[in-house]
């Protein structure tokens, strides 16, 4: 449910930008989401036609790239994917690990006409 507003914030935002640009119509939306991430692209999809009703915003197209997981562990600097079970360093087995990439979320790019 939390993807709703979420949807009404990239909303919001694209309309704004294209305003500001003096566009006619928002055609296309590029959103960045992490593997880590717990948005889910098809519930942002979901409440899209219905939330851009009356904007113009209203059918454009929300486009998804997902970035997938990278970590790297503290202990001896490797650099890993994991692999779902757990977040453990495959080379040396520590569990003090940073997130690399994955954690992303942002709207990478607004088509307009």
């Amino acid at each position: 449910m939390h993807e709703l507003p979420i949807a009404e914030n990239i909303k919001n935002i694209a309309v704004k930008h294209a305003e500001k640009a003096d566009a006619e119509k928002v055609t296309d939306i590029y959103i960045v989401i992490g593997q880590l991430s717990s948005v889910v692209d098809d519930s942002i999809q979901f409440y899209w036609d219905m939330i851009t009703e009356g904007t113009i915003a209203h059918g454009s197209t929300l486009h998804f790239k997902r970035i997938p997981a990278q970590m790297r562990c503290k202990a001896c600097s490797t650099s890993f994917a994991p692999d779902g079970r757990d977040y453990l360093c495959p080379e040396c087995g520590g569990h003090q690990v940073e997130i690399v990439a994955g954690d992303e979320f942002f709207m990478e790019a607004i088509e307009v006409e």
